[in-house]
């Protein structure tokens, strides 16, 4: 019985794979890889969002309008 291997994009193997992620360890270090993984997935969310249209609105705390609500309501 053959087994059937699929290789992934480019011709990249499993071998390659960790070859390649040591490599981003050893330049990057522990510490900081999941700042940066971070960082990465808020840059594909804001493409996407951007792809789609959204605008992203800014917070009301930001802009003060959230505390001046809660004093008229005091004030009443």
């Amino acid at each position: 019985m053959q087994t059937m291997i699929i290789p992934l994009v480019f011709g990249i193997g499993t071998p390659e794979l960790v070859l390649i992620a040591l490599v981003f360890l050893l330049l990057f270090g522990g510490k900081k890889i999941p700042e940066l993984m971070k960082g990465l997935g808020k840059g594909v969310k804001s493409f996407k969002d951007g792809m789609n249209g959204k605008i992203d609105e800014p917070d009301e705390s930001a802009t003060g309008t959230e505390t001046t609500k809660k004093e008229e309501k005091t004030s009443e």
